[in-house]
């Protein structure tokens, strides 16, 4: 695939998944009021928000310029993309999402959107685990499951996985 129809695909993509989940869902469920929290927890629900939505963009861009596809199944990549944040993280987009809306939730003042998020996040760990590793795993075979044994697919390792690592390490 080309990079301008990967990026074109993997743009309206972003804005029908993540731009719904993380998007259209909180503020229908809270027309993006404000409950009114103290100051601070509203600062940093505004942090966790952007960091959320920069991570999000930059997992996008890695489908495009590395994978030359979109994280869409109907188009999905040619090449297992495996730089930039996914060396830390197997699932920077899920992670991103789901930060994205407890970013919302912490800046609104707004617990439903706690609730919101965690089972939007199981969601997309049930999604992630049955559906996707085994794709992945039929797609790309050895180089995913070499990948999957070493980077994290939830929680962030500190140092970035090289490739030349031996697996497991951290």
């Amino acid at each position: 695939m080309r990079k301008s129809r990967a990026a074109v695909g993997s743009s309206v993509f972003m804005a029908l998944a993540p731009g719904v989940v993380a998007g259209v869902v909180p503020w229908w469920l809270t027309r993006w009021e404000s409950g009114g929290w103290w100051l601070p927890v509203r600062v940093l629900g505004g942090v966790v928000l952007a960091v959320g939505a920069v991570v999000l963009v930059h997992a996008f861009v890695r489908f495009v310029v590395e994978g030359l596809g979109t994280p869409a199944p109907v188009a999905p990549t040619e090449h297992l993309v495996v730089g930039g944040l996914y060396r830390h993280v197997r699932n920077p987009m899920y992670v991103a999402v789901t930060a994205s809306i407890g970013g919302q939730a912490l800046l609104l003042g707004r617990p439903v959107l706690l609730g919101y998020g965690a089972f939007a996040g199981v969601v997309m760990w049930a999604f992630a685990r049955w559906y996707e590793e085994p794709k992945l795993v039929g797609t790309f075979g050895a180089e995913y499951e070499r990948y999957r044994d070493a980077v994290p697919g939830w929680w962030p390792r500190v140092r970035a996985w090289r490739g030349d690592m031996s697996v497991g390490t951290t």
